[in-house]
């Protein structure tokens, strides 16, 4: 059985899709990308920070954690997620018409191995008005996402192009998931 260390619905979603037997370890990381870190750096430390945190968290000697972290980029900045209202309408407002990175690292952590994998999707945003801002942050899809958007739901209408993969954008790359579950030898159902 593999241990997810995260309480995102996406992630449980998209490992079910897989189909590997699971169970939700909770972790609570600390976020913090360090002066001059490259944001790919970042998101995998973070993602292997979660796992190893989640491993420290189970009993079990034969646990793998799988520990995932996806971020939006542009320009070298990483947005994370707004704390209101207003970051989530600037951080629109800095996406619209551009063409962002969205990086997903997943780690697989066990007591003898450990493994990840890194996937890099291009996103490019509409032109984006302020009414159409202001009319999705008055959804409250924006809060507790990467970037203030989910492309799953309504934030999906604002992405005029993708290159890479929507499950990465989602926030769990399932191709890069099922290879490295794979390679762990995890048998899925």
């Amino acid at each position: 059985m593999i241990y997810l260390a995260s309480q995102s619905p996406r992630r449980r979603q998209l490992l079910e899709q897989i189909g590997v037997p699971f169970a939700v370890v909770h972790v609570d990381v600390v976020e913090q990308r360090s002066p001059d870190e490259p944001p790919r750096h970042y998101v995998s430390r973070v993602a292997r920070d979660k796992a190893h945190a989640g491993l420290a968290g189970v009993t079990d000697p034969e646990a793998i954690v799988l520990g995932s972290d996806t971020e939006v980029v542009l320009d070298d900045e990483v947005f994370g997620k707004p704390a209101d209202a207003a970051a989530a309408a600037a951080m629109l407002r800095r996406l619209s018409g551009r063409i962002h990175e969205v990086i997903s690292a997943v780690w697989l952590v066990g007591a003898r191995h450990e493994d990840s994998e890194l996937c890099v999707s291009r996103v490019r945003f509409a032109e984006l008005d302020e009414a159409t801002i202001a009319a999705y942050v008055a959804t409250g899809e924006p809060f507790g996402k990467a970037g203030a958007y989910a492309i799953q739901g309504r934030g999906g209408v604002l992405v005029a192009h993708l290159e890479g993969s929507y499950s990465g954008v989602m926030g769990l790359p399932v191709f890069e998931t099922a290879r490295l579950i794979e390679r762990f030898g995890v048998a899925s159902r």
